[in-house]
């Protein structure tokens, strides 16, 4: 069944690209309702899905057979209001069970699945539904303080393809639960035959999910099963996760991350996946030591959280074997100190939700690799660096980072012409990057990213890694400020511990004894309670750009705390 193409959801996929990919074995042509089904069957009382809402504050256990029940009785009631092939349905859920079986009940009918960031408000989800012609919205009653489902209401009459908003934790018709409680009009073989009907094909687009932390109109990366579990079979063999580990997600399941490796693998491997809602690290360890988790993944803050929460309660954290750290380079002394603490292996990865994780370290690799790279690339996906005119560059030589292969998305909603791929299938990843001689790749930043000041360019991550190490220092991340002179100089805001203070002169004097050189140090420091960030722990520095354009015209200084 071709799903999608009606509502501007072809796939941009080449013949050559879907033979290559076949032919090499990095597509195998599953959906991951196979294996809720598979493991149903087979292990039916394993615990599937553990979360907390903090909605109601109950905790819910669901087994692989539970799970698969809810799920088809999700996907009969979706049929009922009418939700047919290629139709999208969006939802605005925290991670909780109701978000995983929607996904695997869209995919049982060939609906688009659609998850939003909670933190979205009207201004983008009027462009977001508006462009996805979305069907359903399903939403949270209450959520971290604010009432979604008046939001969605008002939004409604701006949306016409939507047919009806369902609410989480709501009440009769309009309620969630509605939806699945009600197995009264399809017998079990009935509805075997309309799912066999309806499944959609491993190429049709099967997610949209929308990139976040950028300007300008956002950019709904499309992918296939085939893409996505393209992303998962090699990182799952890497690590060597299988069936018997238990998988903690507290970073959104609503990011690629969690939608991969938080619902996807687990659900892949017949492994347990423990949901968080709401990050915070005592909680977390309590999570580890009541599930005895063994695997978790997300950014360099949640790692850094953990290791202070565990550091009281070491014995607690045991279970844990890997924490994978992505978004943000690692600083060398917090993987010692989380090592040293979790008593697991640090890792570090480098991806996008346009490819899932491109590039990881390996459980075996030497220090060095783990503190000064994000990893090699994982099965099926290639890396190169480029100058700019295109030429590829020899190793250690800084360019724009590109990615080919298997995980590779297959465009974006209704905006082909954006589609950044060359004839060979190289995708621009907006990064700049160094490849070493052993195919490690180290994030040096963004295109956009960059300080240039008096036409040097100042290499932001390593200026930040530099500022971590100062033991005051919390959180640091170092923006450009216009400069009339100079053109560009760098200003550092920071996050302290508590009771710490930092001034501009005694961090340039931390730095002038780590051998960073003058013209790299920050002209500027401000501190700040805490800095903006994505709901996936990624500093937002297009804000603190903002705030730093505020100290330009050649102001160099400090300012004090803000909230």
């Amino acid at each position: 069944m071709t799903s999608g193409i009606t509502s501007g959801m072809t796939p941009i996929l080449p013949p050559a690209r879907r033979q290559a990919m076949r032919a090499a074995g990095f597509w195998p042509d599953r959906l991951l309702v196979d294996d809720l089904d598979h493991w149903a069957a087979t292990t039916p009382d394993r615990m599937a899905v553990i979360g907390t809402s903090s909605l109601t504050g109950s905790r819910t256990a669901l087994s692989y057979a539970e799970l698969a029940r809810r799920v088809r009785r999700l996907a009969l009631g979706l049929v009922r209001l009418g939700i047919a092939p290629g139709d999208v349905v969006s939802w605005q859920s925290p991670n909780w069970w109701e978000f995983v079986a929607l996904h695997l009940a869209c995919l049982r009918i060939a609906a688009v699945s659609n998850p939003l960031m909670p933190i979205f408000r009207e201004r983008e989800l009027r462009f977001m539904l508006g462009l996805a012609g979305s069907k359903l919205f399903v939403v949270p009653r209450h959520f971290r303080g604010f009432a979604f489902p008046a939001m969605a209401g008002a939004l409604r009459p701006a949306l016409p393809a939507l047919v009806q908003i369902s609410v989480v934790g709501g009440e009769g018709a309009a309620g969630f639960d509605a939806l699945w409680q009600d197995d009264s009009d399809t017998d079990s073989g009935g509805a075997a035959a309309l799912f066999a009907a309806r499944r959609p094909a491993p190429d049709d687009v099967i997610q949209v999910l929308y990139t976040s932390g950028t300007t300008g109109e956002p950019k709904g990366v499309m992918h296939t099963s085939n893409t996505l579990y393209a992303a998962l079979l090699p990182y799952a063999r890497r690590f060597g996760l299988g069936a018997a580990d238990v998988v903690l997600m507290s970073s959104p399941i609503a990011h690629q991350t969690g939608f991969i490796y938080g619902i996807m693998m687990p659900i892949h491997l017949g492994a347990t996946l423990v949901l968080q809602d709401i990050w915070n690290p005592r909680e977390a360890v309590d999570l580890i030591a009541a599930e005895q988790v063994t695997f978790t993944m997300a950014a360099t803050p949640f790692l850094a959280d953990l290791t202070e929460a565990a550091a009281a309660r070491p014995d607690d954290v045991r279970s844990l074997r890997t924490f994978l750290s992505a978004g943000a380079p690692i600083p060398r002394h917090l993987v010692r100190r989380a090592g040293e603490v979790l008593g697991a292996t640090v890792m570090s990865a480098w991806g996008m939700t346009e490819n899932g994780a491109v590039t990881t370290t390996r459980p075996d690799d030497p220090p060095e690799k783990t503190f000064a790279t994000d990893g090699c690339p994982i099965e099926g996906m290639a890396i190169r660096t480029v100058d700019p005119s295109g030429g590829v560059l020899p190793p250690d030589q800084e360019g724009r980072l590109q990615a080919r292969g298997a995980s590779n998305f297959v465009g974006y909603l209704k905006r082909p012409e954006w589609y950044a791929m060359d004839e060979d299938g190289w995708f621009e990843t907006g990064d700049l990057a160094r490849i070493d001689a052993d195919g490690y790749v180290r994030i040096t930043g963004r295109l956009k990213d960059v300080i240039i000041r008096g036409g040097e360019n100042i290499p932001v991550v390593e200026v930040e890694g530099l500022i971590h190490q100062h033991p005051a220092v919390l959180e640091a991340a170092v923006v450009a400020m216009p400069d009339a002179r100079l053109g560009e100089r760098a200003c550092a805001f920071l996050r302290l511990r508590e009771g710490e203070t930092l001034t501009l002169d005694a961090l340039c004097t931390f730095l002038r004894g780590r051998g960073l050189a003058r013209s790299y140090w920050p002209e500027r420091l401000e501190r700040l309670e805490a800095l903006p960030k994505t709901p996936s722990g990624k500093i937002q520095k297009n804000e603190l750009r903002a705030l730093a354009r505020a100290f330009g015209g050649g102001a160099a200084g400090e300012g004090g705390a803000a909230a």
